[in-house]
């Protein structure tokens, strides 16, 4: 207790600026608004049975936890999951990914004080917890201890800025992991760096983003984004950062030939218009997908303004570079990109995806290219080169292929820890 009390005094005094925060968002995205009361563990539904909490924070975690999510819910039909976020496109993307399946709920994770987290925990009594990632809230684990949930951190990445960043509180830190029952870390590098900051029982379960599959409907939506492009080649520029879209935006209008479209899909709704906005001050037609039109022939921007199709326009695309890479962000997922056959691009910065991007380069699936310009360059290449583009795309399905698995073994730790559970709980 005496550890997390520096912790805690900071929650209490940021928390108005939290809440500010929550209304600053809101200006652009205004479903932060909706449902504030649950970020104070005040809760309107009960689940109709014993429940499997599953912590996903935003869109990329919630993608990742669907298959494991789909597994607990077939080996367990006497339980429902309780899906948690702390933003509203991940809560979003469970309503897409899950519709209106009754064992399914879904609610925000409260803010990580000891009192909302208990109210949360005797509201919702969790036989397991499965946290995605790496989500460490030091009260809501050590809660969890002192009721006796097993909490797993399942997919568990960290980098080593974020090891440092870790390293600076070393009590905490070792006090907040000693907290989880089991952890399963995407790589030998990640497990590593978890057992020196003090985590136990740790194992390499792999990245469980290669067990996500696109579903028929959407290989098939991307084939009707392709239809309406006219027969124009698509670049995608998929799931872009603030400051990467001005940059390759530029590149293609300079460099990119007049039969070609750039498919801009930046990683956060709330930026859409602010994107947009890049392409009417550089005098160029845009089109928007919620438009549902085809293309017309001078439009050279398609802004991707949709949610849960990225697997659609990667399908759709001939060759894609990846955001978050070409500004210090740490990169987004490539694998979905691999696993529909599209070759990738990416930039210099992939430390949120390091093992990924250089497995992905290894097969042949990925280049890497020091900024937006080379990027951009080497995209617009491949179009020109029909058989090696071909080649990279099969070398990423293969690749995506082979390092299938990790919800199993994910899977396997969450039943060894319900099983484990003292009799009567």
């Amino acid at each position: 207790m005496l550890l997390r009390l520096p912790y805690t005094l900071l929650w209490l005094f940021a928390l108005p600026l939290v809440l500010l925060r929550l209304v600053w968002r809101a200006r652009r995205q205004p479903a932060y608004l909706k449902h504030v009361g649950e970020r104070f563990a005040r809760y309107r539904k009960r689940a109709p049975c014993e429940v499997i909490w599953v912590h996903a924070v935003s869109v990329g975690e919630t993608r990742a936890a669907e298959p494991l999510i789909r597994a607990l819910l077939e080996r367990h039909p006497g339980h429902s999951v309780l899906l948690t976020h702390m933003t509203p496109t991940g809560r979003a993307t469970s309503k897409t990914l899950f519709g209106n399946d009754p064992r399914v709920l879904r609610a925000y994770l409260p803010y990580d004080l000891g009192l909302l987290c208990g109210r949360f925990l005797r509201h919702f009594r969790p036989a397991l917890g499965i946290v995605m990632e790496t989500e460490l809230w030091p009260n809501l684990l050590a809660a969890c201890a002192r009721r006796g949930v097993p909490v797993l951190l399942a997919n568990a990445r960290l980098s080593a800025r974020s090891a440092r960043r870790y390293a600076r509180w070393p009590a905490l830190t070792r006090a907040t992991l000693g907290a989880l029952s089991a952890l399963g870390a995407q790589t030998d590098a990640d497990a590593e760096r978890l057992r020196a900051l003090g985590a136990p029982n740790v194992e390499t379960t792999g990245n469980a983003k290669f067990d996500v599959e696109p579903t028929p409907a959407l290989l098939e939506l991307g084939g009707r984004f392709r239809a309406r492009a006219g027969g124009r080649s698509l670049v995608l520029a998929a799931s872009t950062r603030e400051g990467e879209e001005a940059p390759l935006l530029d590149a293609f209008l300079r460099l990119a030939p007049d039969d070609a479209v750039l498919l801009l899909v930046p990683r956060h709704p709330q930026r859409f218009d602010e994107v947009a906005a890049l392409a009417a001050a550089r005098g160029v037609r845009l089109q928007r997908r919620s438009g549902n039109d085809d293309l017309a022939a001078d439009t050279r921007v398609w802004l991707g303004d949709s949610m849960g199709e990225m697997f659609a326009y990667y399908a759709a695309a001939e060759v894609a570079l990846i955001g978050g890479s070409w500004l210090p962000f740490g990169g987004q997922n490539l694998i979905e990109a691999c696993a529909v056959g599209t070759p990738v691009v990416l930039g210099p910065h992939t430390f949120n995806f390091a093992l990924a991007a250089a497995q992905a380069e290894e097969a042949g699936a990925a280049l890497r290219c020091d900024d937006a310009e080379a990027g951009m360059r080497a995209a617009l290449e491949l179009l020109g080169d029909g058989a090696r583009r071909r080649a990279m795309g099969e070398a990423g399905r293969i690749y995506a292929a082979t390092h299938r698995g990790a919800t199993a073994r994910t899977l396997e730790l969450a039943e060894r820890l319900l099983n484990a559970r003292p009799a009567g709980r």
